[in-house]
């Protein structure tokens, strides 16, 4: 079927990864990047109950997830800054100006666009000034909105019904692997965006070259 919309996520397509960033903000202290990415994430690919899955749920505030991220990373004998970290959060140097570029010109084109972000109430205005959210995309899931995250395959199918699209009708784009599998099980084309973001947006346009 050919692609009719484009799925982006935010932070780590629009921005650097932000696990890039705190993985570095951990070695510049110090701290082991790999334990404390654990106590402050928890197992990223999954939904729990994790304070931080809890928060950008909407299901409690930031502030109450921090305490409960220090108390975890305290009886693991770390001691986080977390003010300093969420810093870090953002990715190094802003937006992509040309990732903005080509979605502006993917919209342009015709193709349906979203945004699927697992996000947090209180950063909401902060990420939404770092690009042009309503020239960009039709429909915006935020999952610390709705109280549904990535990867949990709601958020997925609740986007492609705001689109009116089919599920093999749409391209998803995401920096973390657990989501691109939950994309994919929906029925979704999905491409991991590494590090090298222009190697993930090449194959981009290699599938969209195939749209009327």
């Amino acid at each position: 079927m050919t692609i009719e919309a484009v799925i982006f996520d935010f932070g780590g397509v629009f921005t650097s990864s932000p696990f890039t960033g705190l993985h570095q903000w951990h070695v510049d202290r110090g701290l082991d990047p790999a334990k404390g990415l654990r106590i402050v994430f928890g197992p990223y690919d999954q939904d729990t109950d994790h304070p931080w899955h809890r928060v950008e749920r909407g299901e409690i505030a930031l502030e109450a997830a921090a305490e409960q991220i220090k108390a975890l990373a305290a009886e693991s004998g770390m001691d986080l800054d977390l003010r300093d970290m969420f810093g870090a959060l953002g990715g190094d140097g802003g937006a992509r100006q040309d990732v903005v570029d080509i979605a502006l010109d993917i919209r342009r084109r015709g193709f349906r666009t979203a945004l699927i972000t697992n996000n947090i109430a209180e950063f909401s205005s902060g990420w939404r000034a770092m690009i042009p959210v309503e020239e960009i995309f039709e429909v915006v899931v935020d999952s610390s909105a709705i109280g549904i995250r990535k990867p949990d395959l709601r958020i997925y199918e609740l986007t492609l019904a705001q689109l009116g699209v089919a599920p093999e009708a749409s391209v998803f784009l995401d920096d973390a692997a657990g989501n691109i599998e939950a994309a994919r099980a929906v029925g979704m084309h999905a491409i991991l965006v590494g590090d090298d973001h222009t190697t993930a947006f090449a194959e981009l346009d290699a599938l969209l070259a195939t749209a009327p």
